[in-house]
């Protein structure tokens, strides 16, 4: 294996051949560094113990073989423990499989579309709780009746709709997004192959569909789909991937929450302005006299983990990078109890002190801290790489950006122009050159 040519990984991951503008994938298969299925096999024990230690060290130099990216996620999300047998496992998967079967069909008997191989793109009902007789709706919702156009008031769902009554509000709620979720899902990822087949893309739209139900604090958000839709690709069976997007939810979906007055994420971008203002005072004055003090020209960046700025291969990479650096392994007691209720507050820490070998290199430094950088506790390291994406960019930021259209412009230009590795070395290094004050906290 060592000396082979490196492998490029688009073949797992086709485009459709009539998308010729999409960003170039950097990412390569390299024998001895990525990890390899032989590698990853090693890693257990006979009775199914986790190297975690081990794996992320490989994750590092080399990132991950595509045909066996989804099942090491499930750890690197904290799906299992690594301090699991392969029974246990087993067991745990089983059970999720049939809570996510037990929603999927209390969602299907609220919405019959649900389940059916097909989704929604035009809204069903009124705020109100009230059908909307729409020749497009009552199309999409008897996606199940071959050769059968049903148009008018005598449509099956609409007649099982008004047979309910008053509808409760959280279902209004929920049935106020489906068509969102769907108009969404017809923009994710279109550019591949794999979104050729309407059953894929059916399966995206139930899975944000089920996880828009079941989370009443967040429910469903644009830019959800851009996160599940690898998800669904990496993971044959619809509820493994249904878990997989959830545990991420876990660590993105403060960003999501909104109090009326404010978008969680708007929290990370003060901290970004921060810490630009530290590392490139020049820059944050430039971008403060052009508007853009509030920093949402990133607000995609962070909302979609960079997705926009990598190639579909690419972004998949930079996520593992991401994650196996930032990897806790008490990431799965803390998601396990309660069940939903927890969410990761980035780098906490509970219980009996965990072992620096089986964390990643980010949060090794975060622990360094007394596993604090500020108030809410540390900051992904996301925050960090569009931190050192600004830095790269500031030479060109300051003389070129006459105006924040001028700065979106510059940043959308660095689409397929960046490596994952790097940016997340350069993210790495700002976090630990970061400025602390007396008390260990940053400013």
């Amino acid at each position: 294996m060592w000396g082979a040519a490196a492998e490029p990984a688009d073949s797992y991951y086709q485009i459709r051949p009539e998308c010729t503008d999409v960003p170039n994938t950097r990412f390569k298969i390299k024998p001895g560094k990525t990890l390899s299925v032989r590698k990853w096999q090693a890693a257990f024990t006979q009775e199914g113990f986790l190297d975690i230690g081990k794996t992320l060290s490989r994750i590092q130099r080399g990132g991950i073989h595509p045909s066996i990216r989804g099942e090491v996620w499930e750890f690197l999300l904290g799906c299992y423990d690594p301090k699991s047998t392969f029974e246990e496992r087993e067991q745990i998967r089983q059970r999720r499989r049939l809570q996510y079967a037990s929603w999927k069909q209390e969602c299907k008997q609220m919405f019959p579309v649900i389940g059916s191989g097909g989704f929604i793109t035009a809204p069903v009902i009124t705020e109100k709780g009230q059908p909307i007789l729409d020749p497009l709706v009552l199309q999409e919702t008897n996606l199940g009746k071959k050769n059968i156009m049903i148009i008018g008031e005598d449509s099956d769902f609409f007649k099982e709709l008004e047979s309910r009554g008053p509808l409760d509000k959280k279902v209004i709620q929920w049935m106020l997004t489906l068509h969102q979720i769907g108009l969404d899902v017809n923009r994710t990822d279109r550019t591949l192959v794999f979104y050729e087949k309407k059953e894929n893309s059916s399966k995206l739209w139930d899975i944000l569909a089920l996880y828009a139900w079941i989370d009443n604090d967040v429910g469903y958000c644009q830019g959800m789909s851009d996160l599940c839709s690898p998800m669904i690709m990496l993971l044959e069976d619809e509820a493994d991937a249904f878990w997989c997007f959830e545990r991420l939810m876990r660590r993105l979906r403060g960003n999501f929450r909104s109090t009326g007055r404010s978008v969680g994420v708007e929290a990370q971008l003060t901290h970004l302005s921060t810490i630009t203002q530290i590392i490139d005072p020049k820059l944050h004055h430039h971008l403060e006299n052009l508007g853009g003090g509030d920093y949402l020209f990133a607000i995609r960046m962070i909302m979609v983990q960079f997705r926009r700025e990598f190639s579909f291969c690419d972004s998949l990479y930079l996520w593992e990078m991401m994650w196996g650096l930032e990897y806790d392994p008490e990431m799965y007691s803390l998601y396990e109890e309660p069940e939903f209720e927890g969410e990761r507050t980035e780098g906490s820490s509970k219980g009996k002190p965990k072992s620096i070998k089986q964390c990643g290199k980010y949060e090794r430094e975060n622990m360094k801290n007394g596993g604090k950088s500020n108030a809410e506790g540390p900051l992904p390291i996301s925050v960090f790489l569009v931190a050192s994406v600004l830095k790269d960019k500031s030479s060109k930021l300051m003389t070129e950006a006459r105006g924040l259209d001028d700065v979106v412009k510059i940043l959308n230009d660095i689409t397929g122009n960046l490596d994952a590795k790097k940016a997340c070395a350069g993210a790495m290094k700002l976090h630990k050159n970061r400025p602390r004050n007396s008390t260990g906290e940053e400013p």
